[in-house]
């Protein structure tokens, strides 16, 4: 196939999230692309006829650090890389993706790649070709191509907006990735909800096609699918139990034993929780201190104690992780979140998250749990569950929810608090409530 021949029909819809809409002149488009990231390169301003996602990623990438003329790095290899792969959820649905996009990618000259939550390419294969071309840009399994490490491309970008996307040619920010075209959807954990990584295709112009994308998502639901009948729910009981909304120290309840945590062993073990594909070191590093002077051998220190309360077989390392899946308050309320159940997550909800943390991480965890329940509770327009809400002590300075409050409830009580906070507050969009802090 040529690389600028898509094999498939035209599209009907647009999306934005497409690289291309059909007709496009791909010459055109390619030398518009090309002078938009040299302008943004020399001048960190971003041309109109970019798209949205590319110019935020493009900014996102340069804030990371991130050089035109960068290379990306390969963090696992041999035994450490064929391990990981092994005792990943996505290696269940390998033969999945093999049946569904492999002989394409194969007869298209193309490559079929898998990355992990992290952006770790863990398979990628396809036309011998196109994977020693690849190799030339270390586009091979154990490299790492998370958008904060190399910027702009399918699949990083996949696991960094939880939305399938194209990237076309110059759109990618390493100008040595500019002459491919690729396509990602990530593949979520049909359980938690929890972005396990992405499948990604990647070759000619041909994939900038809208089809391509469309091809690639149903690859990823199906995988989806497949993962929910191979992972069956494991029964509660099972499970160990975290416990870290409205207190400082969380509790986890696992074996029969119940276990008070440190303020710092509960940050890891909140973290760990809410990855269950693992942090590396650095990862961790960076979601546990504002100070980034910290030794890494602090942290090593930590975990070590951590692991002596623990015991050996819940924490693992290489990357650190829990060993089994850990349900905590905050996914239930996240779950209910996300099927509607706004109820019953706000009758779960009996605090922030490790209020008094100012762990990175923990904090924008905090403000985004927090976040999603107040907006599903101003969406609702329950009066009783707004009223719960600015009862409580996160909430009472809550201006949003106070004012959707009053026009549901308008009672003297409420309208007269509502005006002694609109007046106690001159500016009141640049003061957080108090449980997003």
């Amino acid at each position: 196939m040529s690389p600028r021949t898509s094999p498939f029909g035209e599209a009907e819809l647009s999306d934005p999230w497409v690289a291309l809409e059909p007709g496009a002149d791909l010459g055109e488009r390619l030398r518009m692309l090309r002078r938009a990231h040299e302008t943004f390169t020399e001048a960190g301003t971003v041309p109109r006829p970019v798209r949205s996602v590319v110019a935020d990623s493009w900014r996102r990438s340069a804030r990371a650090g991130v050089g035109p003329d960068g290379t990306p790095s390969v963090e696992l290899s041999d035994g450490d890389l064929g391990s990981y792969r092994a005792e990943h959820p996505l290696a269940r649905v390998m033969p999945l993706f093999r049946e569904l996009l492999g002989t394409f990618a194969a007869d298209g000259e193309h490559l079929l790649a898998v990355c992990d939550a992290h952006g770790r390419l863990l398979w990628v294969e396809g036309h011998p070709a196109t994977r020693r071309k690849a190799d030339r840009m270390n586009f091979v399994p154990g490299a790492r191509w998370a958008e904060t490490a190399v910027g702009t491309n399918a699949p990083g970008t996949a696991v960094a907006v939880d939305r399938p996307v194209q990237v076309f040619a110059a759109e990618h920010f390493i100008r040595r990735v500019q002459p491919w075209t690729c396509a990602a959807a990530p593949v979520h954990d049909p359980r938690t909800g929890r972005v396990l990584g992405a499948v990604d295709i990647t070759g000619g112009d041909g994939l900038a096609h809208p089809h391509s994308l469309g091809f690639v998502q149903a690859v990823a639901r199906a995988a989806e699918s497949q993962l929910a009948l191979l992972l069956p729910e494991r029964p509660a009981e099972d499970r160990p139990e975290l416990t870290a909304l409205g207190r400082d120290e969380a509790q986890l309840l696992t074996g029969g034993r119940r276990i008070r945590l440190s303020r710092r062993h509960s940050e890891i073990v909140v973290l760990l929780a809410h990855h269950p594909e693992g942090l590396t070191g650095d990862e961790l590093l960076c979601a546990l201190y504002e100070d980034e002077s910290v030794p890494t051998v602090t942290l090593r220190a930590e975990l070590a104690r951590l692991r002596r309360v623990l015991g050996p077989v819940l924490l693992a390392s290489r990357p650190y992780r829990l060993t089994v899946p850990v349900e905590s308050d905050v996914a239930v309320i996240e779950r209910r979140l996300k099927t509607g159940a706004v109820t019953a997550a706000a009758a779960a909800y009996v605090g922030p998250l490790l209020p008094g943390s100012q762990a990175p991480e923990v904090v924008r965890l905090r403000r985004r749990l927090a976040d999603g329940l107040r907006t599903a509770l101003i969406a609702r327009r329950d009066p009783d569950l707004l009223a719960d809400w600015v009862h409580g002590p996160w909430g009472e300075d809550d201006l949003d929810v106070w004012r959707s409050l009053a026009t549901v409830r308008p009672t003297a009580a409420v309208r007269a608090r509502l005006t002694a906070l609109e007046s106690e507050l001159a500016t009141p969009r640049t003061r957080a409530h108090p449980s997003a802090r």
